[in-house]
């Protein structure tokens, strides 16, 4: 039986994981048009930087000002989502009407930024606990949104 392209696409997304830098965070995406991948991304540095594998993170305390609740993040690295939109505009390559595959669904940010993109659609493998307003972000904006 042949698999569905979410299927297909999330595996690739779980072997291109590997090349993330960050330990804290090892994830990736793909940016897919007419079931053709446009773009790739992982958490990693920006070209020519230093990645946490080799120099260590660059930990911070976030206080969320909705919640209260602080939590320290690596900001090393850049979102998978925001690297694979990054080489895509790089490259050129227009994002409209594309469909974005990640190990975890986007962050508030990344989703903004999936948003203004193009994107109309994220199928993502599992949640991620501190995206709610992101996923609330993508619904309202009327992306398609799957979690598998």
């Amino acid at each position: 039986m042949r698999p569905e392209w979410d299927d297909i696409f999330l595996e690739i997304v779980g072997v291109l994981s590997k090349r993330s830098t960050c330990d804290r965070g090892r994830v990736s995406c793909l940016i897919v048009k007419d079931q053709r991948i446009i773009s790739t991304g992982y958490a990693g540095s920006p070209i020519g930087q230093p990645h946490c594998d080799d120099v260590g993170h660059y930990l911070v305390n976030i206080k969320d000002s909705f919640t209260g609740v602080e939590s320290i993040h690596c900001i090393r690295t850049l979102h998978a989502e925001a690297n694979a939109i990054s080489i895509a505009a790089r490259f050129g390559i227009a994002l409209e009407g594309s469909t974005l595959y990640c190990v975890m669904e986007p962050c508030f940010t990344c989703a903004g930024l999936l948003i203004q993109a193009g994107i109309k659609r994220v199928v993502c493998a599992k949640l991620y606990s501190g995206s709610d307003r992101g996923r609330t972000l993508l619904v309202e904006s009327g992306i398609d949104l799957c979690i598998r």
